[in-house]
């Protein structure tokens, strides 16, 4: 496809970036230290750690997998937490000490977590103390040798930290009951690694850097490899983007989404790493009154989200007497941005809300819109720098500008694959290097690309990849159902909820026997909203459940 999106970026934005200015993700992180070592890098819960601090805990880190554990280059080591100061720390440090991050859903079940982990051949973990009853549930079917384990409070200072701590264990009772004896804690590991020199390691753009998880259409999350140069790519691509809009070592970003989804992860800690920002670490996010508190003490400049996420702000009665005069980007990605909330965002804030669109799969910026936009304008945007993209028919072929295919992406922060699963990755990356992202999309004459529906049926609820077979798989379990198909309905608070529709088995069967099965089986955001109970479901001539008769 002939790139008609160069003529429609902001004056000054480039076609093509040099992706590999740097070694490794490490380099970068090290070169913001030189630079910005004494200003502030991280902050959470009103403690803030500067760059060099932050350092200082990164080398513990990496020493202690390096030098006590003694984790051969290229392991895989899990991280399940939320967006706690431990968080960076634990990334920089895996990547700088040459392993493999492997990020993990702390709300994940244990069904959830015991494939992940198998999977990923993760042997070493670490897991905030909230989660450790999960872990321990599925620990002894899965090749994890060991286990850190932290708590919220273990970054906050002597004082402040104990306090958080008790009331998160003994008040708020957010710490179930765990027993995992040959644990260590984080604090106790980065002690031991500090007794040691980290050894530099020779990482190069091409060895691994994520097993970043995301599901399929087979239900089976599957792990997208994403090495140095993938995302160093995109974080090149992404600031060339934003460049003119933001001021190194002087801006302070909002990280509301977790650090473990792909948006977040490079958006806001690569990205604004290699900028110097000041990383406002949000917890929950779902706890809204006290985020707006948080936002008011604060001079923000960028914030990133999802539709709910900025829905939700609005919604808030004391959002709007926030100080919006610092207010430079709001850039919403992970769903669709309903026009509704970018309008009202707008009045409210003073600064459009520009939409991106990726895919965990590309790193996961492939479009944007330009950050000069007025108004919202219903896209997601043009190609970002050294990204071609392709509206193709079923048979491949690209189509021209104004009709209707499936969007193709290529560019260096496509995956190099999915983890062990050559099949899976030969069915979505052509020879050219064009991945399919399965959304069906129209480029008009400027090069703006707009999603028109998906071409499988995923769900996105507030950001997150549901599958429909995964679901089905899970209630289809139970003795009482005797078919089960899933589809996505329209939902106010969360862009899109989980419907399923059920045929008995069992006539006692009833909504709160499947929506408690599925509790126990899946994370909070993939169970049903609704749930309607039906004699017989449409079924094509071989006897497959047509879903699109379902939706109607």
């Amino acid at each position: 496809m002939e790139k008609i999106w160069l003529s429609s970026y902001e004056p000054g934005v480039r076609a093509e970036v040099d992706v590999r200015a740097y070694a490794s993700i490490g380099a970068v992180f090290d070169e913001a230290v030189q630079k910005f070592g004494n200003r502030p890098g991280f902050s959470n819960m009103g403690v803030t750690q500067t760059y060099a601090e932050t350092a200082r805990l990164v080398d513990q880190f990496a020493s202690y997998l390096q030098n006590v554990l003694k984790l051969p280059r290229g392991e895989r080591v899990a991280v399940m937490m939320p967006n706690v100061l431990q968080y960076p720390v634990a990334v920089f440090g895996i990547l700088k000490a040459g392993y493999v991050v492997v990020n993990v859903n702390p709300l994940y079940t244990p069904r959830e977590l015991e494939h992940q982990l198998k999977d990923s051949g993760a042997t070493t973990i670490l897991v905030l103390e909230n989660f450790a009853n999960t872990l321990e549930q599925v620990l002894p079917r899965t090749p994890v040798k060991n286990v850190i384990l932290t708590s919220v409070g273990d970054m906050l200072g002597l004082l402040k930290g104990t306090l958080v701590n008790f009331v998160l264990r003994k008040v708020k009772k957010m710490v179930p009951e765990y027993r995992i004896p040959h644990a260590v804690r984080l604090k106790d590991a980065l002690n031991l690694g500090s007794q040691h020199a980290l050894q530099p390691v020779d990482v190069t753009l091409e060895d691994l850097a994520f097993l970043q998880y995301t599901g399929g259409t087979t239900g089976v999350a599957k792990g997208a490899e994403l090495t140095h140069a993938n995302i160093m790519a995109n974080m090149q691509q992404a600031g060339e983007w934003i460049g003119r809009h933001v001021r190194d070592g002087e801006e302070v970003i909002v990280t509301a989404l977790p650090l473990y989804h792909i948006f977040s992860l490079t958006a806001n800690l690569m990205v604004f790493t290699r900028h110097g920002a000041k990383n406002l670490l949000i917890t929950n996010p779902r706890d809204i009154p006290a985020f707006v508190k948080t936002l008011k003490q604060e001079r923000v400049s960028v914030i990133t989200g999802v539709n709910t996420l900025f829905n939700a702000l609005l919604n808030n009665p004391d959002f709007a007497s926030v100080d919006f005069s610092s207010w430079k980007v709001a850039l919403g990605g992970g769903m669709a941005v309903q026009k509704a909330v970018a309008d009202r965002w707008q009045q409210t804030v003073g600064i459009p809300l520009i939409e991106a669109y990726g895919l965990t799969e590309t790193s996961p910026a492939a479009s944007m819109n330009p950050l000069n936009l007025t108004a919202y304008n219903g896209s997601i945007g043009l190609p970002i720098s050294n990204t071609e993209v392709d509206i193709r028919n079923d048979e491949r072929q690209s189509l021209p500008v104004g009709e209707i295919g499936e969007l193709w992406i290529k560019g260096p922060q496509v995956m190099r694959g999915y983890w062990q699963r050559p099949e899976d990755t030969a069915k979505v990356i052509d020879e050219l290097g064009f991945f399919a992202t399965g959304d069906m999309a129209i480029m008009d004459e400027q090069g703006f690309i707009k999603l028109v529906d998906r071409k499988k049926d995923m769900i996105v609820v507030s950001g997150f990849n549901v599958y429909p077979n995964e679901i089905e798989d899970v209630v289809a379990q139970m003795p009482g159902v005797l078919e089960v198909a899933c589809i996505g309905v329209n939902s106010d608070k969360t862009g899109e909820a989980v419907k399923l529709f059920v045929v008995k088995k069992d006539p006692a069967l009833s909504k709160e026997d499947v929506i408690a099965h599925c509790r126990q089986n899946l994370t909070a955001y993939k169970i049903p909203k609704e749930i309607e109970f039906r004699d017989e479901l449409p079924k094509s001539n071989v006897g497959k459940i047509l879903r699109k008769e379902l939706r109607g």
